[in-house]
């Protein structure tokens, strides 16, 4: 081989393994941190967003959840090791660097406040807090019995967002669905936490799936019932109709079939109750844009 060659060989391997480590790879986490921010901003905008206003919000999206699983794996990276899902993670492996991995967090983050420069003053104070959430959740584990509520203030930040950077402030509909998609997270989150539970507790991280123990499933199940009322709630604000009402149905189909799955509690079947939740955000966001068009 060339050096040309090993060398252009280096950069993709690198590559690879960067967008690995920013779990590039595994678009759930994308789309869960996605779907209420277009939740917030069709409700802002009271139907399509500006395309301009709507790219940055896409494209911070993937910046700040690539952000955060490099922030994830570096506090986690000796743990994870231990941990049957998370052994193979690049950080995990050594097959990149603290270095490395610091430096391209940094260079996202940059990039992602880059964006939301072109934003009002609001949204960027908001943007800021958001940043801090995104750093103090890795480390909220080893501290908190109850991480997923962090979480779920960190992954719904991009509501407030999405309405002040639309309307210049966060009127009482936007704090209504920042709180319904922080009991959506919850719920999720939850089930993600079962699917490590006995990883977990060997290595002393904490979690809602510990602290509830056997009342896992009627924690979830009371956090789904919030996340429903809470949706039902903010469609009678924004007045979308039958239609939106009508797509609660698939929704509570879907909380009904994620009971199911963790019923018996096996890794297996609580990962995909989880992975089931990005069906729950395109349902809603359905009903949300069908609520304007009828």
């Amino acid at each position: 081989m060339t050096p040309r060659g090993a060398y252009r060989r280096l950069i993709v391997s690198r590559f690879f393994a960067y967008a690995r480590l920013a779990r590039l790879h595994k678009p759930i986490g994308i789309w869960l941190l996605l779907w209420p921010t277009l939740w917030a901003l069709w409700l802002a905008a009271e139907g399509v967003p500006s395309a301009g206003i709507l790219t940055v919000f896409v494209l911070g999206t993937i910046l700040l959840r690539s952000a955060g699983c490099i922030i994830n794996d570096y506090a986690d990276r000796f743990i994870d090791p231990h941990v049957a899902r998370t052994k193979d993670r690049p950080l995990a492996t050594g097959e990149v660097s603290v270095v490395e991995a610091s430096t391209l967090f940094i260079a996202l983050m940059l990039i992602g406040f880059g964006l939301v420069l072109t934003l009002n003053r609001q949204t960027q104070l908001l943007a800021v807090i958001g940043a801090i959430l995104t750093i103090v959740y890795p480390f909220a584990k080893r501290f908190i019995s109850s991480p997923q509520f962090v979480l779920g203030v960190a992954f719904s930040w991009g509501v407030p967002m999405a309405f002040a950077a639309i309307t210049g402030e966060v009127p009482r509909i936007g704090w209504l669905l920042f709180v319904v998609t922080m009991a959506w997270v919850i719920l999720y989150d939850t089930e993600y936490a079962m699917v490590d539970r006995d990883d977990d507790i060997k290595l002393g991280v904490r979690s809602t799936a510990i602290l509830f123990g056997d009342l896992d499933r009627v924690f979830i199940g009371g956090f789904q019932i919030l996340f429903l009322l809470g949706l039902y709630l903010v469609g009678n604000s924004a007045e979308l109709g039958s239609w939106y009402m009508a797509g609660l149905i698939p929704t509570c189909a879907l909380m009904l079939y994620q009971q199911k799955l963790i019923k018996d509690r096996k890794p297996a079947k609580c990962l995909q109750a989880f992975l089931n939740n990005a069906w729950v955000g395109g349902f809603v966001f359905l009903g949300i844009v069908l609520g304007y068009f009828s």
